[in-house]
């Protein structure tokens, strides 16, 4: 019964806590508040009103997942590119032998290299670079644009608005041009055919719509209520779903390298394909072909003619930049021709006068090339190696040869007069007889070596004392003594190893017998005997 008594009243308070919390939403029972006197919400756990007692309020928290000391070595700037310090005005000691500068050797040289180096003329001493060491930071080591100069991108910006200004100003004079004449037609004829009227309507249709709004070029659309979110960007200019992409055609890591950010592959992937065959063979492939060839050259001669003082470019007024490409190409050809006609008129013209003989008709010559059953060259037509800029065949101490040319038991030498010595002088053909004589001579000697160690001489036996004198012929040993003799040897031993059996008072005996010295002999350790460890 106690129990039931208790459960019941446990039952009672909690309806009765649904009943306050019922009539405090609405507003007829008053709110509860906390220690400080503020108003508790009901709807928010009490638990996350207050920070925790291990947790400081006042200071940020989480210190052990951020890094708030920075280290001072790391640095997020970047290169100083082209930068020059210094600009001297005579060579220095050490510096660069081609263009003067002290920040680098002759070998890793990037300028051209000069007929005569600032070395020996002493004339255009290049600035010393500006060499600068820094360490990156995380975020530096992996920020795709540290070092990018977001104010050079105004210019870009600029050059591009002029372009379409240029262009809509030449839209607008070609629409009034073609309209003019449409009403000089009208007032002259009379009548025009509907050909012509479409062809001039469509004609200023084109001309009133944008290149960017005609083809539809990087039109961005957004996602709308998607599950990734951000855009998507159509473009026309590039391949379709149906062809295979250039970075597909061949899968090997050693073929032509795929730029992702620019989408580009300027080498051949498939460079040992049938051309007949393949429809891509690299973006290089386009650039020296066809159409964009000459446009690269009407941009140089734009470029040219620019920086010569003219008033030309190539992207605010194109059509005039290739009519004038186009004026000098034929006052080139036209200048090219008064020069040859003015060297023919003083020089004469022998090819004219004379007949060629018929060996230079025919194409024949003294010289002889030998080719094999597949039409290869065999002999008679030597191609030239082209030298480095380092060096070569360079002869030191009057070699005639270079170094490591010859080769004999494991070592390098010179050909020229076989020395296995780097620093040595060339002895020529002397030097090769005399070592070839050294060798025979040496050989000989070890021979005779050999021979000799394997007949020795005869050596009298002679046999010698204990004490290293010669034994006399009279000298016998008592065998007792002897035995007394080791006895007592082995004692004398056992007392030197242990210590406690040291007497203070040792009698010393001048009187040496033979047996004792034979004794003595057997029982010595010598040191050069190899079971010296082994003895007892």
């Amino acid at each position: 019964m106690a129990t039931a008594s208790v459960a019941f009243k446990s039952r009672e308070d909690h309806r009765k806590q649904i009943e306050l919390e019922e009539a405090r939403k609405a507003g007829l029972a008053p709110a509860e508040v906390d220690e400080d006197g503020k108003e508790i919400n009901p709807h928010i756990p009490q638990y996350m009103s207050s920070v925790p007692w291990y947790l400081n309020a006042e200071r940020p928290s989480l210190k052990h997942q951020r890094k708030w000391k920075s280290d001072p070595n790391y640095t997020k700037s970047w290169y100083d590119r082209g930068a020059k310090i210094y600009h001297a005005d005579k060579y220095r000691k050490g510096a660069c032998g081609n263009c003067g500068a002290m920040t680098h050797s002759a070998k890793s040289c990037m300028e051209r290299p000069r007929k005569k180096g600032a070395k020996w003329t002493n004339f255009h001493i290049a600035p010393d670079e500006k060499i600068e060491m820094f360490e990156l930071d995380y975020d530096g080591k992996r920020d795709r644009w540290n070092g990018f100069d977001a104010a050079t991108y105004a210019r870009v910006i600029e050059r591009y608005e002029a372009r379409d200004e240029a262009r809509r100003k030449y839209l607008k004079e070609q629409q009034l041009k073609k309209l003019e004449e449409k009403n000089n037609k009208q007032n002259g004829e009379g009548e025009v055919s509907d050909d012509d009227e479409d062809n001039d309507a469509l004609k200023v249709d084109e001309a009133k719509v944008d290149e960017s709004k005609q083809m539809d070029f990087a039109k961005v659309e957004k996602r709308v209520r998607t599950t990734g979110g951000g855009s998507t960007g159509t473009v026309r200019n590039l391949r379709i779903r149906e062809d295979t992409a250039k970075y597909l055609l061949n899968l090997d890591v050693n073929s032509a390298y795929y730029d992702p950010k620019t989408r580009s592959m300027r080498e051949d992937p498939l460079p040992d394909a049938d051309p007949n065959e393949k429809f891509y063979g690299g973006d290089n492939q386009y650039r020296v072909s066809g159409q964009a060839l000459e446009f690269k050259k009407l941009n140089i001669h734009a470029w040219e003619a620019f920086e010569k003082g003219q008033d030309i470019h190539m992207q605010a007024a194109p059509s005039q930049a290739e009519l004038l490409y186009k004026n000098f190409k034929v006052i080139k050809d036209k200048l090219k021709s008064q020069i040859k006609d003015a060297i023919m008129e003083k020089y004469g013209n022998a090819a004219t006068e004379e007949v060629l003989p018929k060996e230079l008709l025919l194409g024949q010559s003294e010289k002889q090339v030998e080719y094999d059953r597949a039409g290869r060259v065999v002999k008679g037509m030597e191609t030239s190696l082209p030298k480095s800029k380092y060096e070569e065949d360079v002869y030191i101490n009057n070699h005639t040869s270079v170094w490591g040319s010859w080769w004999k038991d494991h070592q390098w030498g010179y050909k020229c007069c076989k020395q296995t010595i780097r620093n040595s002088y060339c002895t020529g053909a002397a030097g090769i007889e005399a070592a070839e004589e050294a060798a025979d001579l040496m050989k000989t000697n070890v021979a005779r070596k050999v021979a000799s160690e394997e007949m020795p001489a005869p050596t009298e036996e002679k046999r010698l004392a204990t004490w290293g004198t010669d034994i006399p012929d009279d000298l016998v040993l008592d065998q007792n003594k002897l035995d007394d003799a080791l006895k007592k040897e082995d004692k004398r031993r056992k007392e030197e190893k242990d210590e406690r059996k040291r007497k203070y008072n040792v009698k010393w005996d001048d009187e040496v017998t033979l047996e004792e010295m034979e004794a003595y002999r057997m029982k010595k350790i010598h040191n050069d005997d190899p079971m010296k460890d082994f003895l007892h």
